[in-house]
């Protein structure tokens, strides 16, 4: 496998850094929406479509959010480490 140049390596680290903040984003988001659908079925009656639907952005959240919580804090410790530019 060739080296790869560290321009290159740094323009990867900042895509990466880019997509963990969607990720965050995306992973709250959908938390902040499970709340959301949690207070309007407590507030009438949770239908299954309802819990479901909780669940479902529950699950989503967290699998988005996780890896992306874990490669926000290797970029950082990367670039503490090596710091490129």
């Amino acid at each position: 496998m060739a080296p790869v140049s560290d321009n290159g390596l740094a323009a990867r680290r900042r895509r990466i850094a880019q997509l963990t903040v969607t990720g965050q984003r995306m992973g709250y988001l959908l938390y902040l929406a499970a709340a959301a659908l949690f207070f309007t079925g407590f507030a009438t009656n949770f239908r299954s479509g309802l819990v479901t639907a909780i669940i479902t952005c529950l699950v989503v959240g967290s699998l988005v959010l996780a890896p992306a919580i874990i490669f926000s804090y290797a970029v950082r410790a990367a670039d503490r480490e090596d710091p490129l530019s």
